[in-house]
């Protein structure tokens, strides 16, 4: 995989780097791969286990190390290390590079470790202060789980540096897939040993779900080390911790686990909100959260994947022209890509829900509850995947303070419409998705203005541009989302699975067909430079 740099252009002059769509595409389909099978998952559990107070155990008690994975592995750590790391490379010191990336694995393990054992112990606290409002059977259940699954957060931990590693030397395939073979394994192990230990799914075999995680989570780290060792490195202890790389990567990780994080922080807060609203709330904005995922782990993160490196080698170089239109540049491919789907998702939302989700114990009025969520959490989609572009843009400017301030602001705000949301109006936790997806387009305008402050200038007349044209081939897919569910989707409560997967299916491709048309019309210069990619890329196949 190369990164996207061509030293040498036509004409013998040299080609400044660009933003690697080919890399963003893999990386994007191996993400949308892992988030599918993550659908998977949730599909089997609602199946198995229903939407009830079950999942919501198990849903918390997966939470807890999870936001510790995205604080300070897939968050903060990868982030930092990434930054550092492909500096260091950067300067060609390759020998330097592995030295730090052993120092760094050496101290997340020796650390990571340590939190496991307190965090098992801890459970019962950080159940009561996580889940406040769950009774006590349901309480207890979510505490075992916890207790089992606490080692996750080491696994992923390791599998994320090494994620970090590969894609600083612009590895991105198997990385971005590794994911994957996490959900098989929590699948398959999951399934077996909860079959084993309970036949029947009761709570008893959540406790096998969870040690499936730990399989899945085993499974992730695995599959990238010979990848890793391809490239010539070779693990080695080394508790030399005293080192100006270690430093830094401990410096930007600092302000990192709050900026990073912000989005696992907010989704933990309406579960403390959501634990008072009964059984099911927690389970049902998981579901709405993870299919409006989908795109974002297509687009979104396979964006913030492919861009931190190449930011972080601009920044180096100090070609402020360059990292200005690469960072320009990646976020109106994050808008196109994301905001038709913003729209879809918002105007299809139960019969999406109804047709992933709607089988065994999980029935239509869970569905129903779960698709309202969808619709509110869509709202910050397009937020979400400029942020993970311009997040990363500060980070290879180490400007590392600016977004860990504007986290403090979304936190806040979280707070304040949670409140206003689920107390004041009473919209349970429909109120608390809007607030989800309010804080995450606010957060992006505020940085947004922020980094053009920083950069003088930032494009933004063709970013508006875009956004008018994106609106208006929205509309054309709006329309026929409308038309269909007046006609083709009208008897949606009396069919069959089939009837209703063909129909949705049907309606979902003219709805990206009339997009696709209006885009053309409308000249949609992204548009037409990914089309003109795809058209490439099928030539060279043939």
């Amino acid at each position: 995989m190369t990164s996207g740099r061509d030293p040498q252009a036509p004409g013998g002059h040299p080609s400044p780097e660009r933003l690697n769509t080919r890399a963003a595409g893999i990386v994007g389909l191996a993400v949308m791969c892992s988030r599918v099978l993550g659908l998977v998952r949730e599909q089997v559990c609602a199946a198995l286990f229903g939407g009830g107070g079950m999942m919501d155990a198990f849903t918390a008690a997966f939470r807890i190390p999870n936001l510790l994975r995205d604080l300070f592995a897939e968050g903060a750590l990868s982030t930092a290390f990434v930054t550092t790391f492909s500096k260091t490379a950067a300067r060609g010191d390759d020998a330097a590079a592995w030295r730090l990336a052993n120092k760094v694995a050496t101290l997340a393990a020796v650390v990571l470790g340590a939190l496991c054992v307190l965090g098992i112990f801890y459970s019962p606290q950080l159940v009561a202060t996580l889940a406040p409002g769950f009774p006590p059977a349901k309480a207890a259940l979510t505490v075992t789980l916890t207790r089992v699954m606490f080692p996750f957060i080491l696994l992923v931990s390791l599998a994320a540096l090494v994620m970090g590693m590969l894609n600083a030397k612009s590895v991105f395939g198997m990385p971005a897939m590794a994911s994957s073979f996490f959900n098989i394994g929590s699948i398959v192990g999951g399934v077996v040993l909860g079959y084993w230990l309970d036949p029947h799914f009761g709570p008893l075999a959540l406790v096998g779900l969870a040690i499936g995680t730990l399989i899945g989570g085993g499974l992730q780290l695995g599959v990238q080390l010979p990848g890793l060792r391809r490239l010539g490195y070779r693990y080695r202890p080394d508790f030399h911790w005293r080192d100006p790389g270690v430093t830094a990567v401990l410096g930007l990780m600092g302000p990192s686990v709050i900026a990073a994080s912000t989005t696992q922080v907010n989704v933990l807060i309406n579960s403390i909100f959501a634990s008072h609203l009964g059984d099911g709330p927690i389970f049902w904005l998981s579901i709405a959260f993870r299919l409006m995922q989908l795109p974002l782990g297509l687009f979104g993160v396979a964006l913030g994947t492919v861009t931190l490196p190449l930011l972080s080698r601009l920044a180096v170089s100090g070609d402020q022209g360059a990292f200005r239109g690469e960072l320009s540049r990646g976020m109106r491919l994050g808008f196109l890509l994301t905001i038709p789907c913003t729209v879809g998702l918002m105007l299809l939302a139960e019969p999406i829900v109804s047709v992933l989700y709607e089988h065994g114990r999980f029935d239509a009025h869970q569905s129903f509850e779960a698709a309202g969520a969808l619709r509110y959490y869509a709202i910050g989609l397009a937020g979400y995947a400029a942020l993970k572009v311009l997040v990363n843009a500060f980070y290879a400017l180490d400007q590392r303070r600016t977004p860990m301030y504007t986290s403090f602001f979304a936190v806040a705000l979280n707070l304040l419409l949670n409140w206003i949301f689920t107390r004041h109006f009473g919209w349970g936790h429909r109120g608390l998705a809007f607030s989800t997806g309010c804080v995450a387009t606010a957060n992006f305008l505020l940085l947004y203005w922020l980094m053009h402050r920083h950069l003088k200038r930032l494009e933004t007349r063709r970013m508006s541009t875009l956004l008018f044209k994106v609106a208006i081939a929205s509309a054309a897919l709006a329309l026929v989302c409308w038309a269909s569910q007046q006609w083709l989707l009208a008897g949606w409560a009396q069919l069959g699975f089939a009837p209703r997967l063909a129909l949705l299916l049907l309606t979902i491709a003219a709805a990206m067909l009339a997009f696709l048309g209006s885009g053309v019309a409308l000249r949609i210069e992204e548009l037409q430079d990914l089309m003109q990619a795809l058209r490439r890329r099928v030539h060279r196949a043939g």
